[in-house]
């Protein structure tokens, strides 16, 4: 396992050094925007009234964590170093809960890692997947002090990149519950009270939420881009927030949609822990794979870097044999190859809404919304569908 690790991850970094695949450009994020917030933070201050930011306060943490390594590394070099150790975190964690050789989440994250090509080598969304794994790793467990340790890290990870939190929607009812939750929101709270004390502005992300529009990448895209191949729609895409967003008429209405569309997600996954009567060690693991999977396909959003989330879900899943996801993992593996070649590969055509664009997102999101009605329903089937005696 070592031995693939290191050669898919030395074939990760000899495609971000050249970085020409398809419209290219994919680190420059990182050695561009990272950089200049980095910065920012050098100076105490959050992205004033930068619309490209869009991430909650902890994200801080993962950008200015490079400047730990700069005296001897320029920023991009740390930054790439700091990812690679959080992959190998996660591939580390993953295999001393695969030890009885039983199961292969280890196996499936290092293979599945690299059909997203160089990109998570250039986001920072490895090392929050890395918060939200160890956290499910340490809440799989049956010791209060490693139900503690995972609330931690769910609620470090939530100041990260929010969607962390969901790691404890599937813990048990009682005193897991209570120790993970209470955990996560001292951990959350005190982080963001030395945020608030260290920085200004740290919660100016807020305000341009509510703007956001409808992406390229999204489920809502992918059914306009569709309506305009077929001359029904005659919108456009332009670069908003930091990414390529569809204008026109119907997409605000749309946008709307889609956000009722995540409350019922969000709505459905209270009625769930409600109704769940049956919990086994897989069932958090699960119903955190499960959760953001529903809030994934309804958001306005799906940036390329999401299945980063979703592959380390599945991963987690898969160290544990009562696991109900093998399918929705499964259906996770070409949804990442797609996702490779609708970015960086076939970008300008995912954009210009040409047919290969078209199908490459119909095919993608397709997977994507197959992934959570099946794991949608195999979690409800495992936890609330009374058992035929």
């Amino acid at each position: 396992m070592a031995a693939v690790w290191l050669v898919t991850r030395l074939g990760m970094l000899a495609l971000l050094a050249s970085d020409g695949l398809g419209v290219g450009g994919v680190g420059h994020e990182v050695q561009l925007l990272y950089r200049h917030w980095y910065g920012l933070f050098a100076d105490g201050t959050f992205p004033p009234a930068d619309p490209a930011w869009q991430y909650p306060p902890g994200a801080a943490l993962a950008i200015t964590a490079p400047g730990l390594l700069m005296p001897w590394l320029g920023y991009t070099q740390a930054f790439v170093v700091l990812t690679l150790l959080a992959d190998a975190a996660v591939t580390l964690g993953l295999a001393v809960a695969d030890r009885s050789r039983l199961t292969h989440g280890a196996w499936y994250w290092v293979c599945a890692l690299p059909l997203l090509l160089h990109l998570p080598l250039a986001r920072y969304d490895v090392q929050a997947t890395a918060l939200a794994v160890l956290a499910l790793l340490f809440l799989k467990g049956r010791s209060p002090a490693g139900h503690r340790l995972g609330g931690a890290l769910a609620g470090l990870g939530a100041l990260v990149k929010v969607w962390p939190a969901l790691a404890l929607i599937g813990t048990p009812r009682g005193r897991t519950t209570r120790e993970a939750w209470t955990a996560a929101a001292v951990t959350a709270g005190a982080l963001l009270a030395v945020l608030a004390l260290g920085f200004s502005g740290p919660l100016g992300f807020l305000r341009g939420q509510g703007a956001r529009g409808i992406q390229v990448e999204s489920v809502g895209g992918t059914a306009l881009a569709a309506a305009r191949a077929a001359g029904l729609w005659p919108g456009s895409a332009e670069i908003r927030y930091g990414a390529y967003e569809y204008v026109g008429p119907y997409v605000s209405t749309l946008g709307h949609l889609f956000l009722l569309l995540t409350v019922a997600a969000v709505l459905s996954l209270v009625f769930w822990r409600l109704r769940a009567t049956r919990w086994t060690e897989a069932t958090p693991l699960d119903a955190a794979l499960a959760a953001v999977l529903l809030l994934t396909v309804t958001s306005r959003v799906i940036s390329p870097q999401y299945l980063v989330w979703l592959l380390g879900l599945a991963a987690v899943c898969l160290t544990s044999r009562r696991t109900v996801m093998r399918p929705v993992a499964l259906l996770l593996l070409p949804a990442a190859a797609l996702s490779s070649l609708a970015y960086p590969v076939l970008y300008a055509d995912v954009v210009a809404g040409t047919p290969l664009g078209v199908t490459v997102m119909v095919l993608r999101n397709g997977l994507l919304l197959a992934a959570a009605a099946v794991a949608a329903l195999r979690l409800w089937r495992a936890t609330v569908t009374p058992v035929r005696e």
